[in-house]
């Protein structure tokens, strides 16, 4: 089995952090999202990891290839047309094997080893309550029947979470071959959702399997509430130092320094950062920023910002130097 992994995407809506950073590399509860999602595949019986990667790739390769022992390999999405497009560019590393496509914007927490153990093909679900904004499928029982991206009628309130398995990747090439000779695009983009109708269409048996843990990373307000999600699973205060209180639950790296403070709830300092003289809450602290006399909350703080001031609700960018006093 390969899994493959689209992280090609710009991350627009979380500018100015983009601008420097790949969304996926982008810190939430302690670790890049990218992280979360590859922490969920040990295990599991991949024979390799395939990572369609962008602009700024070079970093997503050094953060992989520095931190997990995957065997891994790494597809370049020149320009954006589409997930189907991403996925279609893996198709040499992939061949026919069995595949598990997992969104590189999203952080899942599900029984992975459960869905690849499955006979059929499985494509991940969760009610909403908007599904216009979602590729959504239509059932009959766990049988799926149909699928449509962002439907301005939706006849279900399933949306596709970002998780499919497929039994034979060669047949999922040969439905996006087809999009791409015909020129079917859905929004101007070659989609997945488009692809994966014509396999149903060819006789494939898809099943639905519901997602509980499904995390959006896609803007700075969702970005935050995943953090405070996340930091609900797994956090634990650290014990506190001198002059320091935390209250749970936060997350500091241990290569972190703080003094003099109060953090949390839900706050999440990564490496290299130092705090002085600070009320923290409900924000995410990138790595090696160094916050001094502040009173944040809300708010997100690129990797090497340094900020000293008064209280503020901030969304900062990496390497900014902000001075509020």
């Amino acid at each position: 089995m390969k899994a493959i992994i689209p992280v090609a995407g710009a991350g627009t809506r979380l500018r100015p952090h983009t601008h420097s950073t790949p969304k996926v590399l982008i810190t939430v509860a302690g670790k890049p999202i990218l992280g979360h999602i590859l922490d969920q595949l040990a295990g599991l019986p991949i024979d390799e990891v395939v990572i369609v990667i962008g602009h700024m790739g070079e970093k997503i390769r050094e953060y992989v290839d520095g931190h997990y022992r995957f065997k891994t390999s790494y597809v370049v999405q020149e320009s954006q047309r589409g997930l189907a497009d991403a996925i279609y560019l893996t198709r040499e590393a992939v061949g026919d094997s069995e595949g598990l496509i997992i969104l590189g914007d999203t952080v899942f927490r599900t029984d992975f080893k459960r869905i690849v153990a499955k006979r059929h093909g499985q494509i991940g679900v969760k009610q909403v309550d908007d599904p216009r904004r979602f590729g959504v499928v239509e059932l009959d029982g766990r049988r799926i029947t149909r699928l449509v991206e962002k439907p301005e009628r939706p006849r279900s309130n399933l949306a596709i979470v970002g998780i499919y398995l497929i039994q034979h990747m060669g047949r999922l090439y040969s439905c996006i071959e087809q999009l791409m000779a015909r020129k079917i695009r859905t929004k101007g983009e070659y989609q997945l959702t488009d692809a994966l109708q014509l396999l149903i269409d060819r006789g494939e048996q898809l099943e639905a399997f519901t997602v509980d843990g499904w995390y959006d990373c896609g803007k700075p307000e969702t970005l935050l509430a995943t953090n405070r999600q996340l930091l609900e699973l797994h956090a634990k205060a650290p014990a506190h130092g001198a002059g320091v209180v935390y209250v749970p639950p936060v997350f500091v790296d241990p290569a972190a320094t703080v003094e003099r403070s109060i953090i949390g709830p839900y706050v999440s300092i990564a490496a290299g950062s130092t705090v002085r003289n600070a009320i923290v809450s409900d924000s995410i602290i990138g790595a090696n920023v160094g916050l001094d006399t502040i009173n944040l909350r809300e708010s997100i703080i690129g990797d090497n910002a340094v900020i000293h001031g008064r209280q503020r609700k901030l969304n900062v960018g990496d390497a900014s130097e902000v001075d509020l006093s």
